[in-house]
């Protein structure tokens, strides 16, 4: 396989967009929770402000999720997957299944979703 088939490939377009641990785990809560507010995500995820609004630019550019304001004064916004991202849904089970079978975490502990 080429250099070019390989950019080319689906596989490598969609780990392009999601192979992040980050975006994984944003993904994760909105299956989990549903729409999400920023500092819902900082809360729950302990990811830094910086990171955490880098990972959801990359998603709403890529289509998975849109940002709909709620408050203008500050301005606030809450994060709803979009068609594309909830067609994310058997991935991110598939990954939750595997780590159950053969990840380190014990189901039931913390992480163990």
């Amino acid at each position: 396989m080429t250099k070019d088939q390989r950019e080319n490939c689906p596989v490598h377009q969609a780990v392009d967009i999601v192979g992040d641990q980050w975006v994984l785990l944003i993904l994760r809560e909105f299956f989990l929770e549903g729409p999400r507010r920023f500092q819902d995500l900082q809360n729950v995820l302990g990811v830094s402000p910086t990171t955490l609004s880098a990972r959801l630019k990359r998603l709403e550019q890529a289509g998975l999720v849109e940002r709909h304001q709620y408050s203008g004064n500050p301005p606030r916004s809450e994060y709803h997957l979009t068609e594309s991202g909830t067609a994310l849904a058997p991935v991110i089970e598939g990954l939750r299944n595997w780590g159950l079978r053969f990840g380190t975490v014990p189901p039931g502990s913390p992480g163990g979703t």
